[in-house]
């Protein structure tokens, strides 16, 4: 069934191919990309776990651009980039995993079987930059983000050694560099280097979620690469009025605990009802920030900002250590200070963030495993009608490992 809907995906796209004469799809093009590449060991947990790191992912993208007729000016300020929507096929049944009786198990039992990551499949959007734009050659970097669904996750009856995936539905992230050379007129290769990652966004636990590295190969069908060539023919006006503004969000996420992740793994005896659980409880995280942006060109804002973060979790936390002995500090409010950079194109901004707490007590285990610093990535839609408000989504980490995932409303007040 796999290998059918990439096949008829790809077949509707040469044929939409072969009607480049029609003036209402010039700027599309279509492209089939092989990815074989690695799982990292990412962290010692991993390492003694993990029993092989091969994996192939297969794709079929649709490539979408403005061309430099169409004066559109935010294209023009990238380079003429290209929207890349896409499916991909992740073939990492091949990934398997095993804790033996040597490995940290505390009041956990091995098992006589081992566990497979599973095959996944990923739908997502990409913006892949040019930086060299010549008559045969092409150079780019992409960020990718999409949705995925894999078809196993970790379960408690045959899949308990599988500690990348915790759920079905997964946030997708991907990032690439690659040449591509045009050896026909409107055909190219690309070859590259990619890097994907699938997680639940600490929506279901495990969360250590899953990353390949490795090698791309592509064949790419452009019937409109001669025209990005003639960007000297666009002369639109290039005036911006930079701006300084004032930012304030009101953010909500969810996330299930790493500290209950814990506790059902090696707390737990095997004869409770929460031992090896694949059940965690949802708790909500809210946030209030206050940012200090100067928007200095049409695609680039940066900035600085305020965060104050209120975990409605703290509580169960501070049970859970004090019932085990342990006397550390705990406080629903963390505060944190963070450098901002968003970038824009119409409608649309990726907004991007890296903390440092400077108050924030989280009792023993977030001790033992946070860093003091944070990062925040997110996706957002700006409504010119209501002066500038937007709604968005986004995905906070600690050293790159989820922490929450949420909605954020913000509203920017213009500075003279």
């Amino acid at each position: 069934m796999k290998f059918k809907v990439l096949s008829m995906l790809f077949c509707s796209l040469v044929i939409l191919a072969k009607a480049e004469d029609n003036d209402s799809i010039q700027d599309w093009g279509l492209q089939f990309t092989v990815n074989p590449a690695i799982v990292p060991k990412m962290d010692k947990e991993i390492k003694e776990i993990l029993i092989n790191k091969n994996v192939v992912t297969v794709g079929a993208q649709f490539r979408k651009v403005s061309l430099p007729y169409q004066q559109d000016v935010y294209a023009r300020d990238f380079g003429f980039p290209t929207f890349v929507y896409g499916i991909n096929y992740n073939f990492y049944n091949n990934i398997k995993f095993h804790r033996d009786e040597n490995a940290h198990l505390g009041l956990g039992e091995p098992v006589d079987y081992y566990s497979t990551l599973g095959n996944s499949v990923s739908a997502y959007a990409s913006f892949e930059r040019p930086f060299v734009r010549k008559k045969h050659w092409e150079f780019d970097y992409a960020f990718n983000m999409g949705m995925g669904y894999s078809h196993i996750k970790y379960n408690p009856k045959n899949q308990v050694d599988n500690l990348m995936i915790g759920g079905h539905l997964l946030i997708y992230f991907g990032a690439g560099l690659h040449a591509t050379y045009r050896f026909l007129k409107d055909w190219g290769v690309k070859a590259g280097v990619d890097f994907n990652h699938h997680s639940t966004g600490t929506l279901g636990r495990p969360n250590k979620g899953s990353n390949a590295i490795g090698p791309m190969f592509a064949l790419v069908y452009y019937p409109y690469y001669d025209k990005l060539l003639q960007t000297d023919e666009f002369m639109a006006d290039r005036t911006f009025n930079k701006s300084k503004y004032l930012n304030f969000s009101v953010n909500v996420g969810l996330n299930t605990l790493y500290e209950d992740w814990v506790h059902t793994q090696f707390d737990t005896s095997p004869d409770s009802p929460d031992y090896r659980t694949n059940d965690f409880k949802y708790y909500t995280v809210y946030t209030l920030q206050a940012d200090y942006m100067y928007r200095y060109a049409r695609r680039w804002a940066s900035g600085i900002g305020l965060d104050l973060y209120y975990l409605s979790y703290m509580n169960h936390i501070k049970n859970m250590d004090e019932s085990k002995g342990y006397n550390d500090k705990h406080s629903p409010v963390s505060v944190g200070i963070s450098a901002k950079h968003e970038t824009f194109y119409h409608n649309l901004s990726l907004a991007t963030s890296l903390g440092y707490y400077i108050f924030r007590q989280q009792g023993h285990k977030g001790k033992q495993v946070e860093m003091p610093f944070y990062e925040t990535v997110g996706l957002k839609y700006h409504f010119d009608r209501l002066n500038g408000m937007t709604v968005g989504a986004f995905v906070r980490a600690h050293a790159f490992k989820a922490d929450h995932t949420g909605i954020s409303v913000s509203y920017p007040i213009q500075l003279k």
